[in-house]
């Protein structure tokens, strides 16, 4: 496959480059930038209740949507859900193909299917057709715990081996289908088997890849298992778009995909946070400090850095790169811009005096 570099500021990644696909405005493959989405967990035939949470997820910075489509009602629900989001909606189809012709109709941006598991070949086709029709992508999403019978079999056992099988044959199927907008996944519940499954596809197919670590967990295990799995890829140059899987609110899966393509220096969407652990050094209660500056300046959408430091004998040296930072002291702190001291400050008046300057810095630019 051929590459290119993605250059920014810390690194210089080797990125694999793939053909790319569109849905609705945002182009996923190729040398676009790499998409953070997510999916619902609300009923979709809830459009009140879906399209609530699809707003939600769009102002934490979700550029593609995924809803389940169980029945025709929630297929038809999707023309109703897109009248008032702005991000592309996929349906998330399984076993009945009706159902992806119906959410093709209701205007779906995007399928999400396993062409195996919808019927014979006839079927496959009706899909794709309507697919072609309105120029929509199909993702084919291969997961550990439903592969194929016969290449499990064939393997001994679920393995990135039968995976990425599992994973070409269906993408056979949509090419014999005359279909060729196509995306992939290939995912595992554990990182080490999901990071081999997509080295290996990356370079059987052109496709863009979707990237995550399927079912991975709460919060604290789940951003744990992605950030290592799919930050390993990343770092590969492999990748185009991806969904941190967490049992979570939605929105906190965005949050954590922006985290880790932030810490790789590929994107960064909003504020890069430097705070110590603390020690015994420390004398203001910095743990509640960030959240509360967390909270208040959540809203911001500008690429910058602000340091929260919890001493001054070394915060401000620690965070001297950070646009703007703070460092406590004993009933007071330092107020510092790339590392250099602009004034003390009362402790009580420390969170404002941050809040206030990092806003004047995001107005001023």
């Amino acid at each position: 496959m051929p590459d290119t570099l993605v250059k920014n500021k810390k690194n210089i990644i080797k990125r694999r480059i793939s053909k790319e696909i569109k849905l609705g405005n945002v182009c996923v493959g190729g040398d676009a930038p790499i998409t953070v989405q997510s999916m619902c967990n609300t009923d979709t035939r809830d459009v009140e209740k879906t399209v609530e949470q699809i707003k939600r997820l769009q102002k934490a910075g979700c550029e593609i949507i995924r809803v389940a489509i169980p029945d025709n009602e929630a297929a038809a629900a999707i023309k109703k859900i897109k009248d008032q989001v702005e991000i592309p909606v996929v349906a998330d189809i399984h076993f009945d193909y009706r159902l992806a012709l119906k959410a093709v109709e209701s205007g779906a941006d995007g399928l999400r299917i396993n062409p195996g598991n919808i019927g014979g070949m006839k079927k496959v086709r009706q899909v794709a057709d309507a697919a072609m029709s309105v120029n929509i992508p199909i993702r084919i999403g291969v997961n550990g715990g439903s592969l194929d019978k016969k290449v499990i079999e064939k393997y001994n056992g679920v393995c990135p081996e039968a995976a990425v099988e599992s994973a070409v044959n269906e993408t056979l199927i949509l090419k014999n289908a005359g279909f060729d907008a196509i995306k992939l996944s290939i995912k595992f519940s554990d990182v080490n088997r999901t990071v081999l499954s997509y080295r290996m596809l990356s370079n059987k197919v052109p496709y863009p890849l979707h990237l995550g670590v399927t079912e991975a967990g709460s919060l604290i295990s789940g951003t744990v298992k992605s950030a290592i799995g799919i930050g390993m890829l990343l770092n590969d140059g492999i990748g185009d778009t991806l969904r941190v899987s967490l049992t979570r609110d939605p929105v906190e899966e965005v949050q954590v995909g922006y985290e880790i393509l932030k810490a790789l220096g590929i994107r960064q969407l909003g504020i890069n946070w430097v705070s110590c652990p603390t020690c015994g050094r420390c004398e203001i209660d910095l743990f509640s400090f960030v959240e509360a500056a967390e909270k208040r300046l959540a809203y911001i959408r500008e690429p910058i850095t602000v340091a929260v430091m919890g001493c001054i004998v070394n915060g401000p040296d620690e965070a001297k790169e950070a646009d703007i930072g703070i460092a406590g002291g004993r009933g007071s702190g330092i107020l510092f811009k790339k590392g250099k001291l602009l004034k003390k400050i009362p402790e009580k008046e420390l969170l404002n005096a941050l809040i206030y300057e990092v806003e004047s810095l995001i107005n001023k630019e």
